[in-house]
C-alpha cells in the first residue's frame, strides 16, 4: 500500500480469479473443476460451446479452458467469435492427442496456449497462475496510465510540512530526467508512492510502470520475472515468457527493497543500467530496453557496501538522484490532513458516517487527537492508517474517543483507561488519566442526582444524549447495574 495519500485502488473479490470451462465431457468438467477450486478459483463450467460462448457474452473471466472438439459447436469456432471482439481474456485450449496441428492453427487464431490430454495437473497450474497475474498486471497498468497524473499528482499527496514541500519540489525536477533514482526512508513513509508520482509526471508516463518486489522472490525466479525465459530454461520452464524489463520497454521499473536482490541479480541489474540490454535466461541472444529504474530501500546501502553484500558500482549507478522521505515523527504537522484522509477514505469502505457530499463526519476527541500528535510513530503513514481504520469500524458516535485506540498506543502514551467502579488512580496516574477520572465522577455524580436517567443527566450537563452515552461507554460507567440496584432500593422501601 502506498502510504503517502493513495487513492483508493479497486478491491478483488477472488483474488485467484474466476475460469470457465468448456468442456461437453462430464468427468473432464468435474476433474478440472475439483482441481481449480481447490486452488482458490471461482470455476464456471459450460457444457458446450453454444453454452460457452452465452457465458463469454454476458461475463467476465480471468481465463477461459476451452475444448477443441465438441459436437454442437466446435473449440475453434467458439475461439474465432471470441476473438471478434476480445482479444484480451487468455484462453487455453484443450486438445486430444494427435490434435496438435489443429491446436497450433488456434494459436495463431489467438489462444494463448494448448494442453493435450491427459495433462500434467501442474504444469497447468503454473500456466494459468502465471498468465493471470501477467494480464492482471497489463490491465493494472492500462488502468494506471490513463488516471495516473490525477491520482498521484502532487496535490493529492497529504504532506504540506516543510520537509514534504522539499521533497515533492525535488520530485517535480528529477521527473521529467532520464536518470536512476534511489528513494530512501523507513518501512511505511510511501516510498512507491513518490516513485509513482515520478513516473506520472514523466515522458513515460504513457508506458508501464512495473513494480518489482525484491525481497518477496527467491533468486532464480527473480531473475526469471525480471529478464524472461526460454522454453525449457528450467524445469518449468514450458513456455517462453517475458520478463518485467521487456514489459516496462519505454517505461519505469521500480524495484521495492534493493538492498535484498543476490549478487548474480545485481551483476545482470549493473548490464542492464549500463548497456540497456539483457540476455533471458537459456538465450544467448540480447533484448535491447530502453527502461528507466527507480529504486527504494530502508536498508543502509552505503553500510552493505562497506560489508560487502551490495556492490559498489551497483550503488553509484542506482544512486544518481537521492529523494530521503521524512519520517512521520519528523512532519507531526500533517497528521490532522492525513487522519481526515484516512477517515473519509474508511467511512467510505464501512459506509458509516458520511455528509452528503460522501466525506466523513467524524473527528477525533482533543485528548485523542493530541495522543496521536504525540505517538513516536514507529510503524509511520502505515501505522497510522491503520489506527484511523480500526477507529472508523469501532465508532459509534462522530465523536471517537481514546478507547478506540489499540492497547499498545495507549500504552506507549501513558495512558490505562480504567475499568469497574471504585477503583483508585495509580500513583502515576498521567494528565489523560487525572481527567478523565474527573470526567468520570462528574457524570456519575449528575446520574445519581437524575435517579440514572441519562436523559435528565445530559440536560444537566448541557450536552446532546449521544455525547452523554458515549462518554458513559468510554469511561466504563455501569448505567444499568446502577438504575436496577436503585429501583430495587425504591421497591424494598416502599414495601
Amino acid at each position: 500500500m502506498s502510504e503517502l495519500v493513495p487513492a483508493e485502488e479497486p478491491t478483488v473479490s477472488n483474488p485467484k480469479g474466476k475460469i470457465l470451462v468448456i468442456d461437453d465431457e462430464v468427468d473432464i468438467r468435474e476433474s478440472l473443476d475439483a482441481l481449480l477450486s481447490l486452488e482458490g478459483y471461482e470455476v464456471d463450467l459450460a457444457a458446450n460451446g453454444t453454452e460457452g460462448g452465452k457465458k463469454l457474452g454476458s461475463h467476465v473471466y480471468d481465463l477461459v479452458l476451452l475444448d477443441l472438439m465438441m459436437p454442437d459447436r466446435s473449440g475453434m469456432d467458439v475461439l474465432r467469435g471470441v476473438r471478434d471482439h476480445d482479444r484480451e481474456t487468455p484462453i487455453f485450449m484443450i486438445t486430444a492427442y494427435g490434435s496438435t496441428e489443429t491446436a497450433i492453427k488456434a494459436l495463431k487464431l489467438g489462444a494463448n496456449d494448448y494442453f493435450t490430454k491427459p495433462w500434467e495437473n501442474d504444469k497447468l497450474l503454473i500456466e494459468i497462475d502465471r498468465t493471470i497475474a501477467q494480464r492482471r498486471l497489463l490491465s493494472e497498468n492500462t488502468h494506471l496510465k490513463r488516471a495516473l497524473k490525477q491520482r498521484y499528482s502532487f496535490p493529492n499527496i497529504i504532506g504540506k510540512s516543510e520537509r514534504m514541500v522539499r521533497v515533492l519540489d525535488l520530485v517535480g525536477q528529477v521527473a521529467p530526467s532520464r536518470s536512476t533514482i534511489l528513494i530512501t526512508g523507513e518501512t511505511g513513509t510511501g516510498k512507491e508512492l513518490i516513485a509513482k508520482a515520478i513516473h506520472a509526471h514523466s515522458p513515460r508516463s504513457e508506458f508501464m510502470f512495473v513494480p518489482v518486489n525484491s525481497g518477496s522472490l527467491p533468486p532464480d525466479l527473480l531473475e526469471s520475472t525480471l529478464f524472461g525465459h526460454m522454453k525449457g530454461a528450467f524445469t518449468s520452464a514450458i513456455q517462453t515468457r517475458k520478463g518485467y524489463f521487456e514489459v516496462a520497454n519505454h517505461g519505469t521499473i521500480f524495484f521495492d527493497e534493493i538492498g535484498t536482490i543476490g549478487p548474480e541479480t545485481q551483476a545482470k541489474l549493473l548490464r542492464v543500467i549500463q548497456e540497456k540490454e539483457f540476455q533471458p535466461l537459456g538465450s544467448n541472444d540480447t533484448v535491447k530496453v530502453d527502461v528507466r529504474i527507480l529504486a527504494a530501500t530502508n536498508d543502509d546501502l552505503r553500510k552493505l557496501v562497506d560489508e560487502g553484500k551490495f556492490r559498489q558500482d551497483l550503488y553509484y549507478r542506482l544512486n544518481v538522484i537521492n529523494i530521503a522521505l521524512p519520517s512521520l515523527r519528523e512532519r507531526k504537522e500533517d497528521i490532522p490532513a492525513l487522519v481526515e484522509f484516512f477517515f473519509t477514505k474508511y467511512c467510505r469502505e464501512n459506509q458509516k458516517f458520511l455528509d452528503a457530499q460522501n466525506h466523513s463526519m467524524l473527528h477525533f476527541q482533543p485528548d485523542a487527537m493530541q495522543v496521536l500528535m504525540e505517538h513516536n510513530w514507529q510503524g509511520n503513514v502505515r501505522e497510522l492508517e491503520n489506527v484511523v481504520e480500526r477507529a472508523v469500524v469501532l465508532a459509534s458516535d462522530p465523536v471517537v474517543p481514546l478507547d478506540v485506540f489499540p492497547d499498545h498506543l495507549l500504552q506507549a502514551s501513558g495512558i490505562r483507561l480504567r475499568r469497574g467502579d471504585g477503583e483508585p488512580l495509580p500513583a502515576d496516574a498521567s494528565l489523560f488519566e487525572i481527567v478523565a477520572d474527573f470526567e468520570r465522577r462528574i457524570i456519575i455524580e449528575h446520574l445519581e442526582q437524575a435517579n440514572w436517567s441519562q436523559t435528565e443527566a445530559a440536560d444537566s450537563l448541557h450536552v446532546p444524549l449521544s455525547t452523554l452515552n458515549q462518554k458513559i461507554k468510554r469511561l466504563n460507567i455501569e448505567v444499568r447495574r446502577k438504575a436496577e440496584a436503585r429501583a430495587a432500593e425504591h421497591a424494598e422501601r416502599r414495601s
